[in-house]
């Protein structure tokens, strides 16, 4: 229940959003429907169909009867409510408490804005919408005490963020010329106009800046509010307008006088140097424009009121003062003296910011949601669609580049056979799955990086430098391992041409000949799951009693290092760890030893006792990992070991029909969506990659090959 487009509110682009982002994580037995405040009875809107009911907010008897209506539609579990006071009628938006106290279903209200030391009046309005709901939701931790002392009031209070959209990371120089202003300094303040936006002490301010910055340019986007519009009309723009040509900076302040839709916000977001926040309110208790800046990357200078003194720490932006045109222009100026300071800003900004993207918002209500409306929580919600796109971007026509910096490539870091092999078996897995040719070029991309790291006895070398020189100092079994499972699965991927599968068998038959001899229980594994695969295309009994060395191997770690209560390959858990009980449900497929089977499902079974808690994928931390009577390592995370572990239950739910196992693979997929430590998803929707990690505090804002790959492998393992 709130304002929603196409009616033009912050209060409506929120709603809009919000309900966008929870679709994604309430999956689709889980809708939400709308009803809409309208203006006063005289203006309506031609909304989208999402919107169910319509409210005046002047007429009481349009609060009731939607109230009662929703009261007899069994289906409605929840309402919630985002609140401003000024879009329900009544003193105070008052209006809606007469909604509240006929609707008989759980209520959960959202304050955008809480004001304290209130009168008697607000106090009681305020206090009785409370006493109506299940819960009430504050974007500002202080929100909470004012609730608490000034109101009196006891229900559960939770704070959740504001909103913000997922945008990449990216330096302002490279996108302005897409605004028209390469090579000017670009400062810029959005929002719906008013005059409480404080935007004539920057403008006075910029005089003395413009002296040591005459390249300076200061947007001021958006349109004048309707409400405020149909009062005063253009007069707030007019004497602002007044005040740049007195000051003679028409060629140094510019209007764009547009309700701006969400690309154009970041697209001027992007393009801006440091975005200024000059409210005159010291009561705001949040600001979304401040939230999409500093969530775009941006170095800020705000005046201190309530959200902004929580946000804009001193590592992460300045706080001016209230009028004062001299504190802006002192901020301003120390900003741009020193890049260094400003850079380190913006990157605090962005990283301070990664909680409250929206697919983490949405997490958070939709657990409240579930919690007040007894939703059951399901694990078998719709899960993103399969996105090459940032692979795509990582690719070059040599092969997959190892990191990147932010989503840009690092070339930097050159080229490693695990990240080219690990992305052949995606784009294997999609042609399998999907059969529509279009990953052909880039399985012909990393077969061709396979083949030449390959050298003339067959072993092939993991590191190749950004002048695609292999390094030959260092031969190691895993990389080489993981090439043939690669290889394997592409020579019996029967719609892939014959040519690519001929190639990519010779090349496994030159490397599987160091297979006997490997001693790494990853490596063993890895090389069972090449020749699995490589033998249901050429079925032999060399490649079958390969299959049975190799897990003879495995099965005789396991009995050296098992014990009551460590049931493992190795006296320690470190990365990757279910591949190796995954090798022995491909052993057991190949030769239908049994033994194989049973070794499998008691070390899997170990590795879920110690990574599933509380209905969460917990993997062995890479820092410091898990020594058999150690601790186990919480962090760091990695998403190799998600993935790993999806792939490794989805398997053992084929081979064992036991429906825990599927069931736990749809949780640990869950890790890369938020249901980890952090309850942030790893998993970008916008770019199609995958954060790097999570940390004990942080996610790793990177997306590199390895964890974007292992993503995709998960994501298709589920099929």
């Amino acid at each position: 229940m709130g304002t929603y487009p196409p009616r033009e509110c912050g209060i409506a682009t929120f709603t809009r959003d919000l309900t966008r982002a929870l679709g994604r994580k309430l999956g689709p037995a889980v809708k939400a429907r709308i009803i809409a405040l309208n203006h006063n009875s005289a203006n309506i809107c031609n909304y989208p169909k999402e919107v169910a009911f319509q409210i005046s907010d002047s007429r009481v008897e349009d609060y009731i009867s939607v109230a009662e209506e929703i009261n007899g539609m069994p289906h409605v579990k929840l309402v919630n409510i985002q609140h401003e006071f000024g879009i329900f009628g009544g003193p105070y938006g008052s209006h809606l408490l007469r909604f509240l106290d006929a609707v008989k279903k759980p209520v959960i209200v959202t304050f955008h804005t809480v004001l304290p030391d209130p009168c008697e009046e607000l106090r009681d309005v305020v206090r009785s919408i409370a006493e109506s709901s299940s819960c009430i939701v504050v974007m500002a931790k202080k929100a909470i005490d004012i609730l608490k002392k000034d109101y009196g009031i006891k229900a559960s209070i939770e704070f959740i963020p504001h909103g913000i959209p997922t945008v990449p990371f990216s330096s302002s120089e490279e996108k302005k010329a897409k605004i028209g202003f390469k090579g000017r300094i670009v400062l810029s303040s959005f929002g719906l106009m008013s005059s409480n936006k404080g935007y004539e002490s920057v403008i006075e301010g910029l005089p003395e800046v413009i002296k040591k910055f005459p390249n300076l340019m200061y947007l001021i986007i958006g349109q004048t509010h309707p409400v405020v519009r149909k009062h005063e009309g253009e007069k707030y723009r007019t004497f602002l307008e007044k005040r740049i040509k007195k000051l003679g900076l028409q060629e140094n302040v510019k209007f764009y006088n547009k309700y701006l839709r969400l690309g154009e916000i970041i697209k001027y977001l992007q393009a801006t140097d440091i975005y200024i926040c000059p409210s005159v309110n010291p009561n705001q208790i949040v600001s979304g424009t401040l939230s999409y800046a500093m969530g775009c990357g941006r170095a800020v200078i705000s005046t201190p009121f309530i959200h902004a003194k929580e946000a804009v720490a001193p590592e992460r932006g300045m706080l001016g003062d209230f009028n004062s045109p001299k504190s802006f222009a002192d901020a301003i100026t120390k900003m741009l003296s020193d890049p260094k300071m400003k850079r380190s800003m913006e990157i605090n900004s962005y990283f301070y910011t990664r909680g409250m993207t929206w697919p983490n918002v949405a997490l958070s209500y939709a657990g409240l949601f579930r919690r007040h409306a007894g939703i059951e929580k399901s694990h078998e919600n719709a899960v993103p669609k399969v996105k090459f796109s940032h692979i795509s971007r990582l690719t070059d026509s040599f092969g997959v580049i190892q990191f990147a910096n932010n989503i840009k490539p690092d070339i930097e870091s050159g080229y490693t056979l695990d990240d080219n092999a690990r992305a052949l078996i995606a784009c294997c897995m999609h042609q399998e799955n999907f059969k529509d040719g279009s990953k052909l070029g880039l399985i012909r991309t990393y077969l061709d990086f396979i083949i030449h790291v390959q050298q003339p006895d067959g072993r092939m070398y993991n590191y190749v430098g950004k002048d695609r020189n292999v390094d030959l100092e260092r031969w190691s079994e895993d990389p080489h391992a993981r090439a043939l499972w690669a290889l394997g699965l592409l020579a019996s991927s029967s719609s892939v041409p014959e040519g690519l599968r001929e190639e990519a068998g010779q090349a496994f038959l030159k490397g599987i000949v160091h297979a006997k001899a490997m001693r790494s229980p990853r490596a063993a594994a890895f090389a069972i799951l090449g020749l699995y695969f490589f033998n249901a295309a050429r079925p032999s009994d060399e490649n079958t009693g390969r299959i049975r060395e190799l897990a003879d191997f495995l099965a005789g770690v396991y009995q050296d290092y098992s014990t009551k209560k460590w049931k493992w390959f190795e006296k320690y858990l470190t990365y990757s760890n279910s591949k190796l009980p995954e090798s022995l449900f491909y052993a057991y497929l190949a030769t239908k030893d049994r033994k194989y089977m049973e070794i499998a499902r008691q070390s899997l079974d170990f590795l879920m006792d110690t990574t599933f808690e509380n209905g969460m994928l917990l993997p062995v931390g890479n820092n410091g990992w898990y020594s058999r009577n150690g601790r186990k390592a919480a962090h760091d995370q990695q998403p190799i070991d998600a993935a790993s572990m999806v792939q490794t239950l989805m398997l053992a739910w084929d081979v064992t029909k036991d429906a825990l196992y599927r069931k736990k693979a749809r949780i640990a997929f869950n890790w890369f969506l938020g249901n980890n430590t952090l309850r942030q998803t790893v998993y970008d929707e916008t770019t199609g990659g995958c954060h790097d990690g999570i940390g004990e505090s942080a996610i790793n804002i990177n997306q590199g090959a390895e964890s974007t790959i292992e993503y995709l492998i998960a994501r298709m393992a589920l099929r």
